[in-house]
């Protein structure tokens, strides 16, 4: 055995290698779920190929099941991070946009060849262009008033995976012989891929909050949709986007009601405001101020 060495009648003690760092399981966890909702929108696609549209639509779903519930987690978890942000958004473009977007081409788009290809390229270009601007977005200093908190600019890209998705939903419900044409399955797509980047305000349900005295309903709501997705799967999500695009409108008249009633409170504030101004700065006036204000410390508007 071989002893330390001394150094002036002291035994030196010899320090060991530092311990490799390295992420806990809670920090994984998110990043876990993005890839598994990678996974699932690339499983779609070879559904799709194989021709089992059914499985490959369920396979689309649960990839928004899990999209919805990483950033969640992240925040929950305290384990948000750059990385995770750019993967959520790479696997969005691949789950939401490249995936129903090769799922409508194989099924119906390339019935109509070139203008069908161009509509499946669309969607997931437009995929790519919302996320882009969200991301840029979460950078931008200009700060938003409370109220706008609770909508998002355009339709989210799983919101518009299942829109795109409605026709063949649809159509595994009903049957084929109704919805599964090109001449209604291209004009479809390019609306969906429109709307993911336009500035129409929709609905986001990450800030609501429920009364106490509605929470019963809601939870009997969830558990009446959870019955519906495993009995009547089909017929459940066609109800569901439909009732989602009939509340574009809705959300736009009290988005434009909010933002009118913003400008006029803005507005009634205005001239009281250059009222106190002109009284502050009239010539020969005193003000009083406590001992010690500056009245440069930013606390008059």
């Amino acid at each position: 055995m071989v002893r330390p060495p001394r150094v002036f009648g002291r035994r030196v003690r010899r320090r060991r290698p530092p311990r490799l760092s390295g992420l806990t399981i809670n920090r994984l966890l998110p990043n876990v779920l993005t890839l598994t909702a990678l996974a699932s929108g690339m499983t779609g696609i070879r559904f799709a190929l194989e021709g089992q549209f059914a499985p490959a639509v369920i396979a689309i779903m649960v990839a928004a099941v899990f999209d919805a519930l990483d950033g969640r987690i992240a925040r929950l978890l305290k384990a948000q991070s750059k990385f995770g942000e750019e993967l959520d958004s790479l696997s969005d473009v691949i789950s939401f946009g490249v995936a129903p977007a090769l799922i409508l081409y194989v099924w119906v788009l390339q019935d109509a060849r070139s203008l069908g290809w161009l509509a499946a390229i669309l969607l997931a270009v437009c995929a790519a262009l919302r996320l882009a601007r969200f991301n840029t977005a979460l950078g931008a200093a200009a700060e938003k008033p409370p109220w706008a908190y609770n909508y998002f600019t355009g339709v989210p890209s799983p919101a518009a995976a299942g829109l795109a998705l409605l026709p063949l939903i649809a159509t595994l419900e009903l049957g084929p012989g109704y919805l599964d044409t090109p001449w209604i399955v291209v004009p479809w797509t390019i609306m969906v891929a429109v709307l993911m980047i336009s500035a129409v305000p929709t609905f986001s349900l990450k800030g609501q909050r429920v009364p106490q005295r509605y929470v019963v309903f809601i939870l009997l709501g969830v558990g009446l949709l959870a019955a519906g997705l495993a009995s009547a799967t089909w017929i459940t999500l066609t109800v569901i986007g439909l009732v989602y695009l009939a509340s574009l409108p809705f959300s736009s008249l009290q988005y434009a009601r909010l933002q009118t009633e913003a400008a006029k409170l803005t507005g009634d504030d205005l001239p009281q405001a250059e009222e106190q101004a002109a009284t502050a700065e009239a010539p020969g006036q005193q003000t009083t101020e406590p001992a010690g204000a500056s009245g440069d410390d930013g606390s008059r508007a």
